[in-house]
């Protein structure tokens, strides 16, 4: 133990009460057999807080005093060094500092480990929506790891580490004052700090100077400080106002609160120089709970100078009981913890603002975990308002938004010159949705305006700006690309997703002679014609013997069957149904006929009518089979993805505005134009807002990003903006913007092509329901029929199947007589005579 320290001679005092309480309760439960038992005996080497005096004090206990084992020391710089020592000589190394990256079989941690409060530092983040952070830590080897463990857990959240500040345990004010006053300048405003209660105290406390213990700002400090939040003196505590940090939770049992008690009066008897004594903190019950763990395994294994390390080492693993600290337990050598106590520094100590366990999350009572969420948390500045996290603007200045300036696209984004301002007013769809979104923040955003001309070559240079943070954001027709997001963070899409392509429309030259087929398609003709046959072959066997207009001559009968059928077809069919069935089948079969033949006449005036324009080409392959010139946007990706899709680049040409891409298509590849432009859906809804006769967006979709708005990375607006695009205020004022800039494109659709609703053919299955119907009926009227004629002559059946009955056994009869009347034939067989 490092006994020039208070927690150095704290924790002796605690490893020392461990051993009296233990070997006193086993006295009082069974003395004969505590006599009998191993023992602890101590033997205590001052390391005075230097790793080189730890480690040679640590020798000479294992060479010279040939201990079994080793308590201590309780910093992690020194625990590394005796560690190695303790594991190249089988000597378990029990420590409960509270940082230690030592990871061999006989160094065993008994202080919960570092990285486990990495979660619940997260999910505080998350509650109260901060999207990043900045850390401070001590600048040592033993925090590397929690500070990748943080990093992972809040990705999770979707939360940015934006910087990580290591600082030197002897770092003077002038080095903290600089280091300060460049995290101000940062819109980050949320800090966490992992660091030695005395480096935390002086760096706090020069934040009190600069300005940054203010209201918004965040202070969050990792259990380093909540762990012994309860020994700080009040100088550090009044540094530390506002403050929130966390501790693994113990449970104020009776016995707890005896030992702190007992703890201070030993430790003011010891040490009678010292006026105040804090109370202990939570490195002093792990010190406690580390040495009655020791001698349980001791006992428990009857240890004996001749008792190997590694059976000491089992015993200590299997150890189990409940301490001071709560359930001791170690897991590959780590002490187990899931409770966290969350507290706010706040006048003179620290409140319990709530508590996070992983199954559960945050709770504010542990009698009642229903209650989810967190107290009342008072912040730096003494406010009561959660601070929002970050300052876009540090300097308090208004927000620079880069806007592209370009022509040809009004309707997308637009920026023209004002006599009367003498400004650039800047206007557009995308101008549209980030005032709107800006308005929908749960806080006030100030900005303004700055087109950039045509000094940048392309939207890669513009975002470079926004990546160099020369301009504070964005906005415009930017499309999300994945070489972009290594660049900036974008917003979520705002437009519709995707490259199509819009095409002319021309009028068809000439009418087919078969025109009045093309209606009906061919399994529906077939089917149609199919019915009309059975249908009237039905109602001729329903007919025939009772009526003598379906009588006549095998002609005649097939004449006047299949006439009476078809004439359904205009209703003009005269002739006079005797039979009930055959009158319910005709009117099932009128009521097809009817649906059928009403069909087939819209579907006919569509075509002659609507249908008189065809666009200039359907598909991709068309164009690339007859080799026409297509069109694309000046300065945007989509040239990519066009040579991509297979089309050569000589056949590609760009234009810059709405009326080149007009005037091209007009023209066509023939006379120096284009089949098709190419463009992301924003451009093209804009074009056919504009240019809505004559042509129309045909082919399939192709997946692009979209648009979206471009911020430094790791800027927390971008996940407020998130949220903003989420609300149904939001969406529906996007779809208002929308029709203001492009129109009810739906309409104009359908006034220049209707090629894919009026040119398809009607299918069987449209009438498949009807046919089904219609089936079902002539043939239960058949079978109905068949029944009836049967009963009406079984005397005839009767004695018709009789008759065929006789003749067929007259014939048997007549078969068998003549087989028997055929001559004997004598067969000469080996010499024998055989009859047959």
């Amino acid at each position: 133990m490092d006994l020039t320290s208070d927690a150095g001679r704290k924790s002796a005092a605690c490893v020392s009460m461990a051993l009296d309480d233990y070997y006193y309760a086993a006295q009082a439960h069974d003395a004969d057999a505590a006599a009998a038992a191993a023992r602890v005996e101590l033997f205590v080497r001052d390391s005075r807080g230097d790793v080189v005096t730890a480690a040679d004090a640590a020798n000479d206990l294992i060479t010279n005093d040939q201990v079994q084992a080793i308590i201590g020391p309780h910093t992690s710089t020194e625990s590394e060094f005796i560690a190695y020592l303790g594991n190249h000589t089988h000597t378990p190394i029990l420590s409960f500092a509270e940082t230690s990256a030592v990871d061999v079989p006989f160094f065993l941690h008994t202080a919960p480990s570092d990285s486990i409060q990495v979660a619940p530092i997260a999910a505080i983040l998350d509650a109260f929506n901060w999207r990043a952070a900045v850390v401070l830590h001590q600048n040592s080897p033993s925090v590397a790891s929690i500070l990748l463990d943080l990093v992972y857990a809040t990705q999770g959240y979707n939360i940015r580490i934006m910087d990580r500040v290591a600082l030197p345990i002897d770092a003077t004010q002038d080095y903290l004052d600089n280091v300060l006053h460049n995290l101000k300048e940062m819109p980050t405003r949320v800090f966490i700090v992992h660091m030695l209660p005395d480096l935390a105290s002086n760096v706090l406390r020069q934040a009190n100077v600069v300005g940054m213990m203010s209201d918004g700002y965040v202070w969050i400090a990792t259990t380093s400080i909540g762990s012994v939040v309860d020994s700080l003196s009040s100088d550090m505590i009044d540094k530390m106002q506002g403050v929130v940090t966390l501790r693994p939770y113990v449970r104020e049992t009776g016995h707890v609160m005896k030992f702190i008690s007992r703890l201070k009066a030993r430790f003011w008897m010891e040490n009678r120089s010292i006026d105040n004594v804090h109370n202990p903190s939570m490195p002093l019950l792990w010190a406690y709970d580390t040495a009655w763990a020791l001698a349980t395994a001791v006992n428990l294994v009857n240890v004996s100078s001749s008792t190997p390390g590694t059976t000491l080492l089992g015993a200590l693993l299997n150890t189990t009981f409940d301490g001071l600290a709560g359930r001791f337990r170690l897991v590959n050598g780590q002490l187990q913890l899931s409770e966290f106590e969350i507290v706010n520094i706040i006048g003179k100590g620290a409140r319990t603002v709530g508590f996070w366990t992983p199954e559960s999350g945050f709770f504010k009572n542990l009698k009642n975990i229903s209650k989810k969420g967190l107290k009342q948390i008072i912040w730096p500045g003494d406010v009561a308002i959660a601070p929002k996290g970050w300052n876009l603007s540090p300097n308090g200045q208004f927000l620079r938004i880069a806007v592209p300036s370009k022509h040809g696209f009004p309707q997308i984004v637009d920026v023209s010159y004002s006599p009367t301002t003498n400004n650039n007013v800047v206007k557009g769809y995308c101008i549209d949705v980030f005032d709107m979104l800006m308005k929908n923040l749960h806080y006030p955003v100030a900005y303004q305006y700055e087109p950039i001309g045509n000094r940048l070559s392309n939207y890669d240079s513009l975002l470079s700006l926004v990546h160099e943070k020369k301009v504070d954001a964005m906005v415009g027709d930017t499309t999300i690309t994945v070489s972009r997001m290594n660049k900036v963070s974008f917003t979520m899409p705002f437009t519709e997703v995707g490259l199509s392509m819009v095409v002319a429309v021309k009028k068809e030259a000439s009418w087919s002679m078969w025109i009045f087929l093309r209606p009906l398609s061919t399994t529906l003709w077939i089917a149609s014609l199919a019915f009309f046959f059975f249908t009237g072959f039905v109602v001729w066997v329903l007919e025939h013997r009772i009526n003598p207009e379906f009588r006549g001559t095998p002609w005649q009968q097939f004449g006047i069957t299949f006439y009476f059928a078809f004439s359904t077809l205009v209703f003009s069919h005269k002739e006079k149904l005797e039979s009930n069935l055959s009158r319910f089948v005709v009117i099932i079969w009128v009521f097809v006929v009817l649906i059928l033949t009403s069909s087939y006449t819209a579907s006919l005036t569509s075509m002659l009518t609507v249908q008189q324009l065809q666009p200039a080409a359907t598909s991709v392959q068309d164009l690339l089979i007859n080799g026409n010139y297509v069109g694309y946007q000046k300065g945007s990706t989509v040239v990519r993805w066009l040579e991509e899709m297979g089309f050569h680049m000589e056949n590609l040409r760009g234009y810059a505005s709405l009326e080149e891409y007009d005037d091209a298509l007009r023209r066509g590849s023939e006379n120096g134009g284009v089949s098709a432009v190419f463009d992301e859906i924003p451009y093209l809804k804009a074009f056919l807002s504009k240019y809505c006769q004559g042509y129309t967006m045909v082919g399939p979709t192709y997946r692009l990003g979209g648009f979206g708005f471009a911020f430094p990375i790791g800027s927390p607006i971008v996940h407020d903006i998130w949220q903003a695009f989420m609300l149904p205020s939001v969406q529906e004022e996007m779809a208002r913007i929308d029709r203001k800039w492009f129109g009810d494109t739906q309409t104009c659709e359908g006034k220049s092509s209707g090629v894919d609703s009026s040119s398809s053919s009607l299918g069987f299955s449209s009438f498949s329901g009807l046919f089904f119907i219609s089936g079902i009926t002539s043939g239960l009227a058949l079978l109905v029929h068949l029944g009836i004629l049967a009963y009406q002559k079984h005397d005839e059946l009767r004695a018709a199947v009789a008759g065929i009955i006789r003749a067929a056994s007259q014939r048997m009869c007549l078969l068998l007589r003549r087989l028997r009347s055929e001559p004997e034939v004598d067969v000469l067989h080996g010499g024998d005579t055989v009859s047959l």
